[in-house]
């Protein structure tokens, strides 16, 4: 555990770049300075107050096709954790890998793949989950955190942690025991406005009306518009605000 770290993502990999640590090191902070979300965007948050943190995996046994899976199963163990105090209905996953409590987001997660040839050489996940935190800057446009949403903000970050291992580590030895369909299955169930009709903005047009249908294996979101199914990457589209 460290007091403060520009980003535990990079000090992960500057570790591995460096050394070989084993399978499951852990990398925390009580406050993350320069924290990463997807493609460049920045995760905040107040010291102390959050868990924030990289773990890295080697899932060599993953074909680089399915890697969506990680994306899968590591959001899931989000859910599963936030789930042990708060109702299943309203803790969801917002495509990729936003977890949000109602309609408000509690957790960033960034996942990097080193790739090596045909195989997946190591993995860092940085888990930015927001817990006692109450007070959010205005320039993040929806923020929550567990204290918000369940009116308890002295939740004990050191036992948070070791249970949000235990819920990673579950979601992780389904992925390696091949149960596939298993975590797929349950990370739509969990999917954020699956098969509800919705605002969305692609980044190459116009607002258009839509119904979020699934996620493709390759992470694509597939959404069936007035002009037929379509599928995006990510940061190619968003929800437009109603």
């Amino acid at each position: 555990m460290f007091d403060e770290l520009q980003s535990t993502n990079d000090y992960a990999l500057s570790l591995l770049s460096k050394s070989k640590p084993i399978e499951g090191t852990v990398i925390s902070t009580h406050h993350q300075t320069a924290g990463k979300g997807q493609i460049g965007s920045s995760w905040l948050v107040e010291s102390g107050k959050n868990i924030t943190l990289s773990i890295i995996l080697k899932p060599n046994f993953l074909p680089i096709p399915r890697q969506f899976l990680l994306n899968q199963a590591i959001s899931l163990a989000v859910v599963d954790f936030l789930r042990h105090f708060i109702s299943e209905d309203i803790v969801r996953l917002k495509w990729p890998n936003d977890v949000y409590i109602g309609d408000k987001k509690s957790t960033g997660i960034l996942i990097q793949n080193t790739i090596s040839g045909t195989k997946i050489q190591h993995t860092v996940i940085g888990l930015g989950i927001n817990i006692n935190q109450i007070k959010f800057p205005s320039s993040l446009p929806n923020p929550t955190s567990l204290a918000l949403a369940t009116g308890k903000d002295d939740y004990d970050l050191s036992e948070l942690r070791q249970l949000l291992f235990s819920c990673v580590e579950s979601r992780y030895l389904q992925l390696k025991g091949k149960q596939w369909e298993l975590l797929n299955v349950a990370y739509h169930q969990a999917l954020y406005k699956l098969n509800e009709t919705h605002l969305f903005q692609s980044t190459e047009g116009p607002f258009f009306k839509g119904i979020i249908t699934g996620v493709t294996e390759q992470g694509l979101l597939k959404i069936k518009t007035d002009t037929g199914p379509k599928t995006f990457k990510l940061k190619e589209i968003t929800f437009a605000k109603q």
